[in-house]
């Protein structure tokens, strides 16, 4: 599809017979409905992580069962939570916690930095517990490859928390996308606007001072099997998202988010090779800007597709940011996050971060829609996704339906983003990738960055 081809979009004037379920599927969110559990069901909750997002995910599943445990590296996180929830016991070591409730837990939820999600989610896993696991599902491509198999293995329910696949405006595009009602899709564009914490080109090394640890954390543990070092406050409680360590970068931060609509709806799985661009690489923080290319195959009907990650400012001023041009949006106006499927007949500007806020572009001579695409997916009518996801979690563990973003499924998608991690260490490198032997043929060297070495006490 040519920069030049002309488009027009219905949303603004409703003549496609597409507008008007679009606008009926976000009004259906408005219900909001939560599986009916007996105190004969009752799920046992242990929370890893109870701040932040952690602080969220406890109070969800609360709505779903008993808070029996609860685990933080920060005592005032775990104080304040405490409180809300007297009856769970307080750990520091989510270690200690298995070893003295493991008899008392079904699940656990897992709402900590990423360097430590797959230990814990492991543990879970190998003593039988059904695993929620916020994004991205890991830290390692390897880690997310272990966490797919254990998981198969020990048979436990699972969700990553991308929540936005619990919308129903989310699953109408994904029908949409695998019904090929805007044409075979070979090109598709994702943005963000992350970063929004310090990391190059403001931060390139270590802090030098050494300030005491806070007597309120417990700083080896939230070191957990990252490598040593000594503890500075530009690392916890918020900006470890930017130190390659114990964060993911924007990619990691966002991906698992912005690519999941194009990821889900063209069925996409392992890519064939991986190409990255980066501005001010160094071996702490993550990069000003990148730019990253997945090459994905055919899928069945569907043709090859090439995915494209625009992260950052190509200026330190941080008024230039690194977003798809004018050639490929063809004029439109790009949101600060979203994700664009060019297809042959017209796209599909998702603009959010979470897949919904669609606008349907078409060529000039398309007559749009014949009609809406098949109902295939379940929908779960509520506005609150994040509690959504978690509803339908717990209703699979009862045995009613299967999670959406179950570790079959995210581990595809974290595995998918990691890689382009791995891009951006190798940059300017196409890297071809062998997925089933983990491997790159054409680049050896570059396997180093799959997984590393955890400290002693710490293992899969």
């Amino acid at each position: 599809m040519s920069a030049s081809t002309n488009r027009r979009e219905f949303l603004k004037t409703g003549a496609a017979l597409g507008v008007g379920f679009w606008i009926a599927s976000r009004e259906a969110g408005a219900q909001t409905t939560a599986p009916t559990t007996s105190p004969s069901q009752q799920l046992n909750f242990a929370c890893v992580g109870v701040a932040g997002k952690g602080d969220g995910d406890s109070n969800h599943v609360a709505t779903l069962g008993n808070i029996a445990a609860i685990c933080d590296v920060n005592d005032k996180n775990l104080d304040k939570k405490g409180h809300a929830y007297p009856s769970a016991r307080k750990f520091n070591d989510f270690r200690e916690m298995f070893d003295k409730m493991g008899d008392k837990i079904d699940a656990v939820t897992v709402s900590i930095p990423d360097h430590c999600h797959a230990v814990v989610a492991m543990t879970a896993i190998k003593a039988g517990k059904h695993v929620y696991c916020q994004k991205p599902m890991t830290h390692t491509l390897a880690e997310a490859r272990a966490l797919q198999e254990a998981a198969r293995q020990y048979q436990v329910v699972t969700q990553m928390g991308n929540q936005g696949t619990a919308g129903d405006e989310f699953r109408r595009g994904v029908e949409i996308l695998r019904a090929q009602m805007l044409g075979p899709v070979k090109e598709v564009h994702v943005w963000t606007n992350r970063p929004i914490w310090p990391q190059a080109p403001d931060i390139m090394a270590r802090p030098t001072d050494t300030p005491p640890v806070p007597p309120n954390l417990h700083w080896d543990l939230f070191l957990g099997p990252a490598p040593e070092r000594p503890y500075n406050s530009a690392y916890q409680p918020f900006n470890w998202r930017g130190w390659w360590d114990f964060g993911t970068g924007a990619l990691g931060d966002m991906g698992c988010h912005t690519v999941n609509l194009p990821f889900m709806g063209l069925r996409l799985e392992h890519p064939t090779s991986v190409l990255g661009r980066a501005g001010d690489l160094n071996p702490e923080t993550y990069p000003s800007w990148a730019k990253i290319e997945f090459e994905f195959p055919a899928r069945d009907e569907m043709p090859p597709v090439k995915l494209v990650w625009w992260e950052g400012h190509k200026d330190r001023a941080k008024t230039k940011r690194n977003i798809p041009g004018h050639d490929v949006t063809h004029g439109f106006d790009l949101p600060e996050s979203g994700s664009l499927m060019i297809g042959e007949n017209g796209m599909m500007m998702s603009i959010s971060d979470y897949g919904d806020g669609q606008r349907l572009i078409f060529n000039s001579d398309s007559t749009g829609f014949s009609g809406p695409p098949p109902e295939t997916l379940p929908r779960l009518h509520q506005s609150d996704l994040d509690q959504a996801q978690k509803n339908e979690w717990v209703a699979a563990i009862q045995g009613r339906g299967t999670p959406m973003s179950h570790f079959d499924y995210a581990g595809l998608l974290t595995e998918t983003i990691l890689l382009g991690n791995v891009a951006i260490r190798e940059a300017q490198t196409k890297l071809e990738w062998d997925a089933a032997n983990m491997k790159f043929p054409n680049h050896p060297d570059a396997e180093k960055w799959l997984s590393y070495d955890y400290r002693t006490g710490y293992s899969l």
